[in-house]
């Protein structure tokens, strides 16, 4: 597959600059993902923090189980394939024994906060140098579509056909606003991935979180409101509009918890 480039007119100097192409971190291979999936932008933005950073040859991620779960597939950098939900206990093993590397988990909702619930919170509390990627969906996506723990309120699923029921089911999880509340969680964000305006923003939060780590400064998590068109049975532009309209109201975007020292990066 070609390598995106973008290219502008001719500069005073007669050579053409490049404005856009592939991130080295980022691996030049098909994706798995369905249309409109917005893994893919998640992954394009960590490979661009990873470049920025300088941190390619140093940085190791750990991949979920779920739609992400050939994660490794998709980027320059050393991987390892952890159990469902045990990404982070796994990162802590590894940042442990490597502390000079960074350490990322890559995980999905399902996998962080139904089945992982309990890694995620002991590794925040226990405030871990280690960064969490979150992709919050709201549905179970690799799975044909069921309800997950972050499913919105009257949502429609495979397993809750007349919408989520909250007195049968409970209330979604705010896992931003959960872990915000623990003393070990340096920097806690949510962003989405739902227009241009939001992308970037997303991209600035993972590149914090990152030097959140670099500084030594304790457990960072950025949880980006993400599409799944195929199991809301909507069309890619569709699901980026019912993000803006059902899943922001629900789970508003901010910064949940950052250190004094975070803002002094």
């Amino acid at each position: 597959m070609a390598t995106p480039v973008m290219s502008q007119p001719m500069s005073m100097s007669g050579i053409e600059e490049v404005v856009f192409q592939r991130p080295q971190a980022l691996s030049e291979v098909f994706t798995h993902y369905c249309p409109g999936c917005t893994h893919g932008i998640a992954h394009r933005l960590i490979a661009e923090v990873i470049d920025e950073l300088g941190i390619r040859e140093r940085t190791i991620g750990v991949a979920p189980v779920g739609c992400a779960v050939f994660a490794y597939n998709y980027f320059e950098v050393d991987f390892a394939e952890a159990a469902h939900g045990r990404a982070p206990a796994m990162a802590t093993g590894i940042k442990r024994v490597q502390p000079d590397h960074v350490v990322f988990t890559y995980q999905g909702d399902g996998d962080l906060a139904a089945i992982g619930t309990a890694e995620i919170i002991h590794a925040a509390t226990r405030g871990e140098n280690i960064t969490t990627i979150f992709i919050n969906n709201a549905i179970y996506g690799m799975t044909s579509g069921q309800m997950a723990p972050t499913t919105l309120p009257g949502q429609k699923t495979t397993s809750t056909p007349f919408g989520r029921d909250v007195e049968l089911a409970g209330f979604p999880l705010r896992m931003a606003e959960l872990l915000a509340g623990l003393s070990g969680s340096a920097y806690i964000v949510r962003r989405s991935l739902h227009d241009a305006r939001a992308v970037n923003a997303a991209r600035r939060a993972i590149k914090t979180a990152f030097q959140v780590q670099l500084a030594g400064l304790g457990f960072s998590m950025v949880e980006l409101l993400s599409t799944c068109p195929t199991n809301w049975g909507l069309t890619p532009v569709e699901a980026l509009a019912w993000v803006r309209d059902n899943m922001i109201p629900y789970y508003p975007l901010g910064d949940y918890k950052v250190l004094e020292e975070v803002k002094r990066l």
